[in-house]
């Protein structure tokens, strides 16, 4: 969801020009706590809010590292500051990222980024956003030496770079280093809003949408499985082989299916194949129709799973003992499929299949050998 500032969402308005800054404390990314006070000798001050999900924030980022590069060492002080609460998010928000909004996926993120500018998060209480009015991420704010307000609004006028033909911030932070009049000091952000917990019902509607998702399960024998491994869908596909006799898949499941709740809506879909023998069928859909997740993930209803017999299996094998096919790594593989610039997802990958038709972005290494080493239902 894109949100440009004032198109009526009840959200307050954004602080006027000529306001001082608010006085903050919050946690870094660096481990660090941070306070306003701590950028006092910086003739500029600029604070953007922005994000990890949003799609918006994430094609700001190189344009936020130039601008802290840039003027780094001109009296100018750059902190991002996070304004969202992980609580508020749906996992329909969450179909362009692969990380969360909690300070650990925020750490994650900084790194995978090489982000060497301050990054802040205030979701635990979100009060320095409302006293800032954020109406969307990213939204920056720019600050003279006496730090009163002199601009706030967009970054530039164009979320793709190589479109922009007006750069907002930038023409600020030069005039206020010029002793010159900030020649345009208020636009309009456009960006994803904040989620804030106070206004926020949508995690648990959606929950409860899922949780009235009816379940299904169905046979299959060698044909379904050659005709499901060919992909005719015409989307990404995630294929998990899973068992109710095998503990790590157990655990996973949730997290698996939350992954899918967070992609479906961009051509993502997600079967689940269980290997328990037919005569385990009731166990099986007793296990889908019970299952109730952790807060914040979903549960397996309205998947469609279907089970085939291996005769050979009467332990958890290998691939089901791994703990390192996360969330994470199947979210990565997604991603990576999904813009076609993956590179092979290795060994943690075992138990999932994905595909994109004749040429797979990420080997399901393993499975295929694994498959093959009994007889193969897919030949």
């Amino acid at each position: 969801m894109l949100l440009t500032a004032g198109c009526g969402t009840g959200a307050p308005a954004s602080m006027a020009i000529g306001s001082p800054a608010p006085a903050f404390t919050l946690p870094g990314t660096d481990g660090r706590v941070h306070s306003l006070s701590d950028y006092a000798g910086s003739r500029v001050l600029a604070i953007v809010f922005t994000c990890n999900h949003c799609p918006v924030s994430q094609l700001y980022e190189a344009r936020l590292a130039k601008l802290y590069e840039d003027y780094r060492n001109r009296g100018v002080a750059l902190v991002a500051i996070n304004p969202n609460s992980p609580k508020a998010l749906r996992l329909d928000e969450l179909s362009h990222t692969d990380v969360g909004e909690s300070m650990d996926d925020m750490k994650t993120r900084a790194a995978y980024r090489h982000l060497e500018y301050p990054y802040l998060s205030d979701g635990e209480t979100q009060t320095l956003a409302k006293q800032f009015g954020v109406v969307a991420t990213p939204q920056i704010f720019v600050f003279d030496q006496a730090r009163m307000l002199r601009y706030q609004g967009r970054i530039d006028n164009h979320a793709r770079e190589d479109a922009v033909t007006s750069r907002d911030a930038r023409n600020a932070i030069d005039a206020l280093l010029g002793d010159r009049p900030v020649p345009v000091a208020q636009t309009t952000a456009v960006g994803c809003p904040p989620t804030f917990l106070s206004t926020s019902g949508g995690p648990e509607a959606e929950q409860a949408a899922i949780a009235a998702e009816p379940v299904t399960l169905e046979m299959v024998g060698a044909d379904g499985l050659k005709k499901l491994r060919q992909n005719g869908t015409g989307k990404l596909l995630l294929i998990n082989f899973w068992a109710t006799w095998c503990a790590p898949c157990v655990s996973e499941f949730p997290d698996l299916e939350a992954t899918y709740r967070m992609y479906r809506g961009r051509n993502v879909d997600f079967v689940s194949v269980s290997t328990n023998d037919p005569e385990e069928k009731p166990g099986v859909l007793e296990f889908l129709q019970k299952h109730t997740p952790p807060t914040g993930t979903c549960s397996s209803r309205r998947r469609t799973s279907t089970s085939y017999r291996r005769p050979s299996i009467r332990r958890c094998p290998l691939r089901c003992r791994s703990r390192s096919c996360s969330r994470q790594t199947a979210r990565c593989c997604i991603r990576s499929s999904a813009h076609r610039t993956s590179r092979s997802c290795g060994e943690p990958f075992l138990r999932i299949c994905l595909m994109t038709g004749p040429s797979p972005a990420c080997r399901p290494t393993g499975l295929e050998s694994n498959l093959t080493a009994e007889p193969n239902p897919t030949n």
